[in-house]
C-alpha cells in the first residue's frame, strides 16, 4: 500500500499484523491443543514473511500475501457468519479494504463496478484532525472523547441508497513516533482544545508524517437505512421553508423509498380543510395529490367512500389498498378507487396527518406494483408520523403568518366576513411564487350582493367649527391688541400704529363671516409680522415681556394659534365618535353571527357605515333575502340606539351639538371590487356606480318644493327609491313603534333631483329617547332636551 502523497497525514499508514500475531504467540503456550497447534500453524505461514509483522505501504503485498492473510484473520472473520455479518479489515479512517464478509463483498458487487466506497462525513481536513485526537488518545495519553457516528453510504442492486454505520475495532493498532514529533504539554492540548476547526495549528503541533500507524482496524457494519430515513425526514420536515425548493420532493421521496425498500413508490400529500371539508392542493415544487388528481380540491364526502373516511377522520388510522384494481371492480368505480385507477396506481397507503382527533391532511404513497404497499408495510410509518404532523402544524402556522403578511402588505387590515377570499387569493400568490413565476395578486370581486348604508351626522356642523374658529381667532387678535397698545403707548412708534390698524381690520373681517383664505391670512400674518416684534418687544421691555408671555401661554404649541373654542369643539366630536363607535362595533359583533356579511364604518363629523350582504361573501352558506330583511331591521335598531347612546352623553359635552340620523335603502344587488391602489372596497362598473352618487349627495338634500333639509335632529331619514322598500320599512317602523323605538310622527317625503339622481323618497319617523338607560319613560326629542335642561 503506497501512501497518497496527495493526502497529508500526520501518521504513516503501515499494515501490520504483529498485535494479531502476538496473540497466537501466546497461544502456543496454551493448554488446548487444538488452539496451540492453529497458533503453530498461523505463525508458520507467517514467518517467511517478515514484513507482516514489520508492517509494509506496497499495496502489491496485499494481493501477492492474500491467502496467508486470510489464514491469519481467519478467526476473526467466522465463515459461519460470514453471509450475515458486514465486516472489513482496513487502515484507520481509509477506505483500503483488505479482507472483508461475503455479505460486505455482495454489498459492494450490488453498488456496481464504478462504486467508490468513501466515508460520508469524514472530510479530509477532519480525516487528518481525527487522527491526530487517535495519536493524542494513544500516544500522549490525553484522554479525548473523540467518538462520533462513521457512514458509509451504498447503493443496493435496485438502485436505492443504503446507510451502514461503521464500529472500529482497534485492538491491532500500534502508535509510534518519528523524528518529525514533537513533545507536548498540557497547554499545547489547552490549545487544540479551544481550537478544533483551525488545521494549521494541528498540523504545527502534530505535524504530517510525524507517527507510524502500525496495524489495522476491523470494521463492523450496521444497516441504519430505517434509523437513518426517519433522521432525514425529521431533519428535512424540520428546516423551514422546504417546499420552495427545488430538490424537496425528489429527496423526500427517495428518503421514503428507502424507509420502505422499494424503489419506484411515490410520495403525495392533501391539506384538509374543517371548515368547507375540502381536501386541498398543497403548494410547493413537486408536491402532488394522487386523491384530487389535478384538482386544485374537492369535497372529502365525494372523494372517500365510508370505510376510508371512517379509518382517516374516526379512527385516525393507516388506510391500505394493496389491490386498488380489485377494490375498483368491486366498489363499480367509486372513490378513492376511481382516481388512483385512473392514473395507473396498483396499490397505494393514505395516512391521515392529524393532532388530537383532528385531520390537517393526507400522506398518499402510491406504487405502480400490485401488493407492493400494503397493511403491513403501512407500520413502518408508525416512527414517522409524529413528525410529519409537528411539520404540518408548524407549517400551517408559517402559512397563516405568511398569508396574513401577504395581505397585509398587498391590501392592509381585511374585514373578516371577507377575510377567508384573500386568503385563497393570497395562497394563490404563494403558489405562483413557489412555482417561480412573478405573484400578482389580483383584485377581490363580490358579485351579487345587498347593500346598506347608515350615517349619525353632527347637524351643522361646518357652522359649528367655524363659529369655534371665529371665536378662537378674534380671542387671539384681541390678545395682540392690547400688546400693541401698550407699545404705542410708551413707545410712540408709527409701526405699531399700523399694525394696530391691520389686527383691527382682521378683527373686523371674522366677526362678519369666516373665509379660509381669511384663516390662513391670519395665520400668515401672526407668524411672519407679529410674532419678530412679540420677540423683539420682550427684550426691549419687562412689562411688555410679561404681558407677551401670558399671550403665548394661551397659543397651542400643535397649532401654533389660539386653541380652546375649536379644542371643545373637536373634544366633543371625538368623544361622540368613539362613543358611537363603539356601541356599533359591538352590535356589528352580532350582526355577522346572524349572517356573515361585509362591514366598515368611518368616523367624519359623526360616524358612517358600510354592509354588503350575499352569498358570494358568506363563503359556502346557503343565502336568502331574509338574511338582508334582518339586517335591515337591525340597522334600524341600531340607529336608534346610537341616537340614545349620544343623547346620554351630550349633556357632559363641552359643546352641545346635535345630530341626525340617515339610512339609503338600495334594493338592485351589485358588485364591489376591492380597489388594490386605494386599499378599500368599491362599487364595481358604471351602473352600479349610482349607487355612490346617491350615498354622498342625499345628506345634503332638500325636501321637494322648499328650503327644508332632508335630515333633522330627533328624526330617523330612510330614503329610498321603490314602492316595495317604503312597504317594507313602514311595516319595520311599525313594529319598532311598538317596542318603543319611534312615535307616531311618520311622514314620507320627496326629495329634490340631486345631480344626476332623481326620483328618490324618504321617510322620516320621529325617534323615541330615554332619559337614561335605567328610565322606562321614553321622550321625544323636544321632550329630552326640555326634561335634560329643567
Amino acid at each position: 500500500m503506497k501512501q497518497n502523497c496527495n493526502i497529508e497525514s500526520p501518521m504513516l499508514q503501515l499494515v501490520s499484523f504483529n498485535k494479531l500475531l502476538e496473540h497466537y504467540d501466546n497461544q502456543l503456550k496454551s493448554k488446548d491443543k487444538y488452539l496451540a497447534d492453529r497458533a503453530k500453524y498461523v505463525l508458520d505461514l507467517q514467518a517467511p514473511f517478515p514484513e507482516l509483522r514489520d508492517g509494509f505501504d506496497d499495496v502489491a503485498l496485499l494481493h501477492k500475501h492474500k491467502d496467508i492473510i486470510g489464514i491469519i484473520l481467519a478467526d476473526t472473520f467466522s465463515t459461519v457468519l460470514t453471509k450475515n455479518e458486514i465486516k472489513t479489515a482496513s487502515t484507520p479512517f481509509e477506505n483500503t479494504v483488505f479482507n472483508s464478509s461475503e455479505r460486505f463483498q455482495n454489498i459492494l458487487k450490488d453498488a456496481g463496478e464504478d462504486f467508490e466506497l468513501e466515508i460520508r462525513n469524514l472530510s479530509m481536513d477532519m480525516n487528518y484532525i481525527m487522527k491526530c485526537i487517535v495519536v493524542l488518545n494513544f500516544y500522549y495519553g490525553f484522554k479525548m472523547d473523540f467518538k462520533r457516528p462513521l457512514f458509509y453510504d451504498i447503493p443496493d442492486v435496485n438502485g436505492l441508497m443504503r446507510h451502514y454505520r461503521l464500529m472500529y475495532n482497534a485492538d491491532f493498532m500500534e502508535i509510534l513516533p518519528t523524528e518529525k514529533s514533537k513533545h507536548l504539554e498540557q497547554a499545547d492540548v489547552d490549545e487544540l482544545l479551544e481550537n478544533f476547526d483551525d488545521l494549521e495549528l494541528w498540523k504545527e503541533k502534530i505535524p504530517p508524517n510525524s507517527f507510524i500507524s502500525k496495524g489495522f482496524v476491523i470494521s463492523n457494519m450496521f444497516d441504519v437505512t430505517a434509523e437513518h430515513s426517519i433522521s432525514e425526514i425529521k431533519s428535512t420536515l424540520i428546516g423551514s421553508n422546504k417546499r420552495s425548493s427545488e430538490n424537496f420532493m425528489d429527496s423526500f421521496q427517495d428518503t421514503f423509498r428507502s424507509l420502505f425498500n422499494l424503489k419506484k413508490i411515490n410520495v403525495g400529500f392533501s391539506g384538509y380543510d374543517s371548515n368547507t371539508n375540502r381536501f386541498l392542493k398543497i403548494y410547493g415544487k413537486g408536491i402532488e395529490s394522487y386523491l384530487l388528481k389535478g384538482k386544485e380540491m374537492e369535497s372529502c364526502d365525494t372523494m372517500l367512500c365510508a370505510y376510508s373516511h371512517n379509518k382517516l377522520f374516526d379512527e385516525n388510522k393507516y388506510f391500505a389498498i394493496s389491490n386498488v384494481e380489485k377494490y375498483y371492480e368491486k366498489s363499480n368505480g367509486g372513490q378513492p378507487y376511481k382516481n388512483l385507477h385512473e392514473q395507473g396506481i396498483k396499490s397505494a397507503i393514505l395516512a391521515p396527518i392529524a393532532d388530537n382527533g383532528n385531520l390537517l391532511g393526507v400522506l398518499e404513497l402510491v406504487s405502480f406494483t400490485v401488493n407492493e404497499l400494503n397493511s403491513v408495510n403501512a407500520n413502518k410509518l408508525d416512527d414517522v408520523m409524529p413528525f410529519i404532523v409537528s411539520a404540518v402544524l408548524r407549517s400551517i402556522e408559517e402559512e397563516e403568518n405568511l398569508v396574513d403578511a401577504i395581505i397585509q402588505h398587498e391590501c392592509t387590515t381585511v374585514h373578516s366576513s371577507v377575510y377567508w377570499k384573500f386568503q385563497e387569493e393570497a395562497k394563490r400568490f404563494m403558489a405562483n411564487e413557489l412555482e417561480g413565476n412573478q405573484p400578482i395578486f389580483k383584485e377581490i370581486v363580490f358579485k351579487d350582493v345587498y347593500p346598506l348604508y347608515g350615517q349619525i351626522d353632527i347637524k351643522e356642523s361646518s357652522k359649528e367649527r367655524n363659529i369655534s374658529i371665529q371665536r378662537d381667532l378674534m380671542i387671539q387678535l384681541s390678545e395682540i391688541n392690547d400688546v400693541l397698545i401698550k407699545a404705542v403707548k410708551k413707545y410712540r412708534l408709527p409701526i405699531y400704529e399700523e399694525l394696530i390698524f391691520r389686527v383691527e381690520t382682521y378683527l373686523e373681517e371674522v366677526k362678519e363671516a369666516l373665509y379660509t383664505h381669511t384663516e390662513q391670512a391670519i395665520f400668515d400674518f401672526v407668524k411672519e409680522e407679529v410674532n419678530p416684534i412679540f420677540k423683539h418687544l420682550k427684550k426691549e421691555d419687562k412689562e411688555l415681556n410679561n404681558l407677551i408671555l401670558s399671550y403665548e401661554a394661551q397659543i397651542d404649541a400643535g397649532t401654533e394659534s389660539y386653541y380652546d373654542h375649536r379644542r371643545n369643539y373637536d373634544d366633543s366630536v371625538m368623544e361622540a365618535n368613539m362613543q358611537l363607535a363603539a356601541l356599533l362595533d359591538k352590535r356589528q359583533l352580532d350582526a355577522q353571527e346572524m349572517f356573515p356579511h361585509y362591514f366598515e364604518r368611518y368616523k367624519t363629523d359623526g360616524v358612517e357605515h358600510n354592509m354588503y350582504i350575499g352569498s358570494s361573501i358568506a363563503n359556502e352558506r346557503s343565502f336568502d333575502e331574509l338574511y338582508l330583511s334582518n339586517l335591515r331591521l337591525w340597522q334600524l335598531q341600531v340607529m336608534c340606539d346610537m341616537e340614545n347612546r349620544y343623547y346620554e352623553l351630550k349633556h357632559n359635552l363641552p359643546v352641545k351639538l346635535d345630530v341626525a340620523s340617515l339610512i339609503l335603502v338600495y334594493s338592485t344587488s351589485l358588485s364591489i371590487r376591492f380597489r388594490m391602489d386605494e386599499k378599500r372596497f368599491d362599487v364595481d362598473g358604471t351602473y352600479n356606480a349610482r349607487y355612490e352618487v346617491i350615498k354622498k349627495r342625499i345628506d345634503k338634500s332638500y325636501i321637494k318644493g322648499t328650503n327644508e333639509r332632508l335630515t333633522q335632529k330627533g328624526k330617523l331619514s330612510i330614503v329610498y327609491s321603490q314602492r316595495k322598500d317604503e312597504k317594507e320599512y313602514l311595516r319595520y317602523i311599525k313594529f319598532l313603534k311598538a317596542k318603543g323605538y319611534f312615535t307616531n310622527n311618520v311622514e314620507i317625503v320627496e326629495l329634490e333631483g340631486l345631480q344626476g339622481v332623481t326620483g328618490l323618497k324618504a321617510i322620516r319617523a320621529e325617534i323615541l329617547y330615554k332619559k337614561d338607560k335605567k328610565s322606562e319613560r321614553t321622550f321625544t326629542y323636544e321632550d329630552l332636551m326640555e326634561e335634560l335642561n329643567s
